[in-house]
């Protein structure tokens, strides 16, 4: 289960280090085909995941809604149905409002290590908890994250979108603490 929240976990690195930054709650639109369970944003990104490589059982983020200047715990649990080589890759997207902040591909094998994990994951079935310390620096607004998974020979491993609102105020970058 590690591989499941050691994607889950590169895939939120943008979502934690550009888009829970707040404390207050975020205005998330959920779509009950593509939520993932559990205490989070986090959908799939469309209706057609059964034959990805992973199944994502859980996510559950603690707090939730997340907080600046706070550590943000991700809990994750899920199955690796196939050995994930290196190789593999992850396309990152993060948008601002309708502005893309972001738009890369990285090696998912070196993703994998800010969570302790290394290349060839094993099949089979998975847990991991990541602790992430949040800045207390961050514009208010909407953000988007989506993370789409390949193995080396381009098989979809998982796609993976977050979408969460932040207002002015609470603990972020524009807090009555200036």
């Amino acid at each position: 289960m590690r591989f499941s929240v050691a994607c889950l976990s590169a895939c939120l690195a943008p979502a934690a280090a550009l888009s829970i930054f707040n404390g207050n709650a975020p205005d998330v639109i959920a779509n009950e085909d593509l939520k993932i369970p559990g205490e989070s944003p986090l959908e799939h990104c469309n209706v057609q995941h059964d034959s990805d490589i992973i199944t994502i059982k859980r996510v559950d983020l603690v707090p939730n809604p997340p907080a600046a200047g706070q550590e943000l715990v991700i809990k994750a649990s899920g199955t690796v149905k196939k050995t994930i080589e290196e190789g593999a890759y992850i396309k990152v997207t993060v948008k601002y409002g309708l502005i893309r902040l972001v738009a890369t591909k990285a090696d998912l094998c070196e993703q994998i290590g800010n969570v302790d994990l290394k290349c060839p994951v094993e099949a089979g079935d998975m847990e991991i908890t990541k602790k992430v310390d949040l800045p207390k620096e961050i514009p208010p607004g909407k953000y988007t994250v989506m993370a789409d998974v390949y193995t080396v020979d381009d098989e979809h491993i998982t796609c993976l979108t977050a979408t969460v609102t932040f207002n002015m105020g609470g603990n972020g970058f524009l807090s009555n603490e200036l």
